[in-house]
């Protein structure tokens, strides 16, 4: 199986890229970052915002997660058919429909005055923007001659990484100085910018409506429901205490059909929607498992991090976000270096770099203490940018060197919906992890103090005094062990939680020798 592109037409295409790019040209790669930056950010942006949100539109803490799951669950869904839905509608009809109607949802959200309304237009963007990001890869493959190609990725994929850390930032600032409409109005401007570059750089393609007709309908709906029930199941597993929820039994019902469905479509369909046989490959299968634990850490810590910060150390939401943004510093950096970096050394040992400088970051994250705050956090999250970085950028080019060109676009449809696959699953374990974990170091803490020690004795009975003597004086003190007790708890579970990612990444180590390196001096793009 060749990983070289052929030096003819592209299969993306009509013709080759020109030999040099024109303004036109990268004002379409401009345009297909935007989109991405957009959808990427539009994951987390309301996360920050979310308690304000809730108490505007009437909905209780557990019904408020739906605002960010119902997005997350649709972009899931939409990646891996987006190179199907581009053969049909032609890439620049499919893109500027796709922004027109993110636009729309955009507006939808900012004025929900219900919660019903709020999830329909989380959906709706959920969808449309997560349209966006596969299509940026093709772009790049399709207006960008190859030596300029490392350029445009480099652009493209800082964007899958800015976009989740810039998110609690932009939501923090724009609550705390405007209104959390606005975490959804800002989307209008930058979607009429989309629109124009949209229209001005790339040319109109013909239709393929009769791939309609002969569509693997049965892997469209599996994918629905697979991929939309597994979603759920993890956000929601833990709040509904997993399987002792009839709901929770019913969403892994619709998810076992779910899959059932795609490998029916993988058998009888002319065409799957999806080829899933390219996990049959072992070099592609080593990405896609690594995306995953990419995804992990990118979107797990960006949860880890301000839950830690706003019950230890007091943040409020911008102040968070502000930690959480030092990991997209590298990022910005690693764009012009990529191009020199992907000429000059072998993928597979800067991916496994990427991978173990991501570890050392969650290694440093377990020295954590009751006193810590968003200065501890600050190594640790450049050295986990630069580890995301390099991982992230040359994972997605051992994607396609691992596939035959005519299988790129599957391949990164299944690539990009693999990190977003890896954060939904971190945030259900993780979630589960700091709640079960907290409750043990709890009461272990609570079991290893010598209630018959002189010197606790006497401290108790000093905190009485403190509190007026009697019996309420004795409960204020036992309160007062109690809250102390448990802050320690919760310390020492966020300390697991970082262990747990880091003991994930170990794990996975080895896949990075199985990654198959790009042919010297051949840098192939990604394309549907």
């Amino acid at each position: 199986m060749s990983a070289a592109m052929p030096s003819g037409p592209s299969p993306a295409g009509p013709s080759a890229p020109p030999e040099k790019a024109d303004l036109t040209a990268w004002l379409a790669v401009v345009a297909g970052a935007i989109g991405a930056l957009m959808a990427t950010l539009d994951i987390s942006i309301v996360n920050s915002a979310l308690p304000t949100i809730q108490g505007e539109i009437g909905a209780s803490a557990t019904e408020g997660t739906w605002i960010a799951t119902s997005y997350l669950v649709a972009e899931i869904v939409i990646i891996p058919l987006t190179a199907w839905l581009e053969r049909v509608f032609g890439l620049k009809r499919f893109l500027l429909v796709a922004a027109v109607l993110f636009t729309g949802f955009s507006i939808v959200c900012g004025l929900s005055t219900t919660l019903t309304m709020m999830i329909v237009g989380r959906v709706g963007q959920g969808f449309t923007g997560g349209a966006m990001i596969p299509t940026g890869m093709t772009i790049i493959a399709t207006r960008l001659p190859r030596h300029q190609q490392p350029v445009g990725t480099a652009l493209f994929g800082s964007t899958l990484i800015l976009g989740p850390v810039l998110g609690p930032l932009a939501g923090g600032w724009l609550t705390e100085n405007l209104s959390w409409h606005y975490a959804f109005f800002v989307n209008i401007p930058i979607c009429i910018v989309l629109m124009i570059f949209l229209m001005v750089s790339l040319s109109s393609s013909k239709m393929h409506l009769d791939d309609l007709l002969g569509a693997d309908w049965l892997g469209i709906l599996g994918m629905a429901l697979g991929l939309g029930g597994l979603t759920v199941v993890l956000e929601e597993g833990n709040r509904e205490q997993w399987f002792q929820s009839d709901l929770i039994w019913q969403l892994s019902g619709v998810t076992v059909v779910g899959f059932i469905l795609i490998g029916l479509g993988q058998i009888f369909a002319r065409r799957p929607v999806v080829k899933l046989a390219l996990l049959r490959n072992r070099a592609f299968a080593a990405v896609f498992i690594l995306g995953l634990l990419v995804g992990s850490v990118l979107y797990g810590t960006a949860y880890v991090i301000p839950q830690f910060l706003a019950s230890i150390a007091g943040y409020n939401a911008y102040q968070s976000g502000k930690i959480v943004f030092l990991s997209g510093i590298p990022s910005l950096m690693m764009m012009p270096l990529f191009p020199f970096l992907i000429k000059r050394f072998d993928l597979r040992l800067v991916v496994l770099t990427g991978m173990l400088v991501m570890a050392g970051s969650c290694w440093l994250d377990t020295t954590l203490t009751v006193n810590s705050d968003g200065s501890d956090f600050v190594i640790s999250q450049l050295m986990r940018g630069l580890g995301q970085a390099l991982a992230m950028l040359f994972l997605n080019q051992a994607a396609i060197a691992s596939v035959k060109p005519d299988e790129a676009g599957d391949a990164s449809g299944l690539f990009n919906a693999a990190r977003n696959l890896g954060g939904s699953i971190a945030l259900a374990l993780l979630a589960t992890l700091q709640e079960r974990r907290e409750e043990f170091h709890r009461w272990t803490i609570h079991e290893a103090l010598p209630a018959n020690s002189p010197t606790v004795q006497d401290w108790v009975a000093s905190q009485v005094a403190s509190f007026g003597g009697g019996p309420d004086g004795l409960a204020a003190a036992l309160r007062m062990i109690d809250n102390t007790v448990l802050r320690q708890a919760m310390v020492m579970a966020y300390s697991d939680e970082f262990i747990a990612l880091m003991v994930g990444i170990s794990i996975v180590l080895p896949l990075c020798f199985l990654l198959r390196p790009l042919p010297k001096g051949n840098h192939q793009m990604a394309m549907h």
